[in-house]
């Protein structure tokens, strides 16, 4: 579980003077869950995703990951940013194999192997990344970071550059790769359609400073049941198209919505 108490941030800037970023998040993420952060720009979810990863140090305030207090970095802690960060000499393999370059843990090359397969880059394992379209290099980062098996993975809007259908795509990969092995997920992302889609709880955030206004959970009626290895990504991609249409999808979006228009009242 992770456990964020009292949190602030403040930044200190020679244009703008002091600048608060966060204060008093408080926010609990139960473990296996994904749980998707949405507000205006600038109400500090990326902020609040580094402080998660460890690559940012909280001015107030403490994160606790499984009753330990965060200090830095940790395999346990794998992070997918908006823009796939691949080692462009590596071929997808390769880059999914990153890990078990380095540790040499044959679990990590058989769990590497696997999520090319399940992410659909089987055919395209030898690429370069360049060769790539954005969508398959999203999937490959996807998968190099999964393959580390991290417990917990941090993801800053990971389908924003992507166009609707690739999003589409993308959404309903992540869902099935999640099955595989339930990390705990922490989403930014800026689609209320796309954190009711993929999340178990919504957090709602305020700017100005960033800070938490109200949390909405997924009833389980509107969420699609995804085991490991029993839907495929085109039937899940369907499903989840019509589940944007049920009468209690459009209901809660537009409770979401009117959250975030409130939190933009706030400023």
């Amino acid at each position: 579980m992770i456990t964020i108490e009292n949190l602030s941030q403040v930044y200190e800037t020679t244009s703008a003077g002091r600048v608060e970023a966060l204060r008093g998040v408080e926010l609990e993420v139960p473990e296996a869950e994904i749980v998707c952060l949405v507000g205006p720009s600038g109400c500090g979810k990326s902020t609040l995703l580094r402080i998660l990863a460890g690559f940012l140090e909280a001015s107030d305030g403490t994160i606790r990951v499984d009753g330990r207090r965060v200090h830095g970095a940790d395999p346990e802690r794998g992070v997918v940013f908006q823009q796939p960060t691949l080692l462009p000499w590596y071929s997808v393999r390769d880059n999914v194999r990153l890990a078990h370059r380095y540790s040499g843990n044959e679990s990590q090359k058989v769990a590497a192997d696997e999520l090319i397969e399940l992410v659909g880059l089987a055919d395209a394992a030898d690429r370069l990344p360049h060769e790539l379209s954005g969508g398959m290099q999203q999937r490959t980062q996807i998968a190099r970071v999964l393959a580390a098996g991290p417990r917990y993975v941090f993801m800053d809007e990971p389908f924003g550059a992507l166009d609707p259908f690739t999003r589409e795509q993308l959404q309903a990969e992540l869902l099935r790769v999640w099955a595989r092995s339930r990390p705990t997920i922490v989403f930014v992302t800026h689609s209320v359609e796309e954190a009711l889609l993929l999340g178990h709880r919504v957090v709602v955030m305020a700017a100005g400073p960033g800070r938490v206004i109200e949390e909405v959970r997924v009833p389980d009626h509107l969420r699609i049941p995804v085991g490991e290895g029993e839907v495929s990504r085109e039937t899940l991609q369907t499903r989840l198209r019509d589940l944007t249409a049920e009468p209690g999808f459009v209901a809660l979006r537009h409770e979401v919505t009117a959250a975030i228009i409130a939190a933009h009242a706030v400023i």
